[in-house]
């Protein structure tokens, strides 16, 4: 639901000539061309870039892929794990016993997807002051790779200032068990909020050890532990809503709607589906466009239309390319195929 919402989707099979020749003709008249498929792909089919600028110079063509379009990796199939495995990120998440943890959410997926918005962005700036289209080669490993410079300069080549610079094992900064079995997470890194916590929950004990690490102060970090089993989850939350501290709770996706912060800043509403009449849940923020919240389009939603409406097909045609399998049957407006 998070991802196609307000987009219309059409399907061509690029498998025949008429669905490549559909696809190209579509791509002479965008703004941008998006494609994630593995490197060489679209050049076999006729549909790389270079066969796009020789008839549209000003396109933007951004390739998203894990590895790029060059390097040791770039044919190699790849997920959100193997890309944090290969940038040095899943280094950086490990548990107690020292081994990296995997994120449940796939966030390098995510993060992709607003590097190459941003990228094309600028591509599209650029062109409307020079007139020149871009062919961007944007990679989810690069992406992540830059992100992990800093931490790799500070652990090669200074191991106090990696210590001294890592949030790692730091008593005020970590998560807590509350007394009805969910968590908390307390991020007070700068002394203010140390002593703003400290001074809330009564510790005045506890203050110069704004910097004190787990190894260290093993004891102390215990007393934490029993201090937050001593509340639930929601009078930690209150509790950090009114003292400036960074404390907030861990939020569990079955309640992420009803949070405070998603319902405060209104990032998720239902919309139904088409062919149910229960609501799914779904993401608000950016903000709506035109005024309109639409739902995200069935496969091949509006392959018809978009024909019709781009490229001038008559019903003729269009049937003519249902027969041959380059397009799939028109959809009825309850989202399922309807049969011609």
């Amino acid at each position: 639901m998070r991802s196609h919402r307000k987009h219309k989707s059409i399907s061509l099979n690029l498998r025949t000539d008429e669905g490549k020749a559909l696809a190209f003709a579509l791509a002479r008249q965008a703004d941008v061309v998006v494609e994630s498929f593995r490197p060489g792909v679209l050049r076999h089919l006729g549909l790389d870039y270079d066969s796009l600028w020789a008839v549209h110079p000003a396109v933007i063509y951004c390739s998203v892929t894990g590895y790029g379009q060059s390097g040791e990796l770039f044919q190699l199939g790849q997920h959100d794990l193997n890309v944090q495995a290969v940038s040095g990120f899943l280094s950086t998440i490990r548990d107690a016993a020292g081994i990296p943890v995997i994120t449940e959410a796939p966030i390098t997926d995510y993060a992709l997807g607003l590097y190459a918005s941003e990228q094309i962005c600028a591509a599209l700036v650029q062109r409307l002051r020079t007139g020149r289209g871009a062919y961007l080669d944007v990679a989810s490993a690069d992406l992540f790779s830059s992100w992990m410079g800093l931490h790799a300069i500070f652990s090669t080549y200074s191991d106090k200032m990696w210590k001294r610079s890592s949030r790692q094992g730091r008593l005020a900064y970590q998560v807590f068990e509350t007394s009805d079995g969910h968590y908390v997470a307390l991020a007070a890194l700068e002394e203010k909020f140390w002593l703003n916590f400290c001074r809330a929950v009564g510790r005045g004990d506890w203050e110069q050890y704004h910097l004190g690490t787990i190894s260290q102060l093993p004891e102390m970090n215990e007393e934490m532990k029993a201090l937050f089993l001593s509340r639930t989850q929601a009078e930690w939350s209150e509790l950090g809503s009114e003292v400036d501290c960074c404390l907030t709770a861990v939020e569990e996706l079955e309640r992420w709607g009803d949070s405070p912060y998603v319902t405060s800043r209104e990032i998720a509403y239902t919309l139904p589906f088409v062919e149910q009449t229960e609501g799914a849940l779904e993401r608000k923020k950016p903000a709506l466009v035109d005024g309109e919240r639409k739902a995200p389009p069935w496969l091949a939603d509006h392959t018809h239309d978009l024909l019709k409406r781009k490229l001038n097909l008559t019903d003729t045609k269009l049937r003519r390319l249902v027969k041959l399998g380059v397009i799939p049957p028109a959809t009825s407006k309850t989202g399922r195929l309807s049969v011609e």
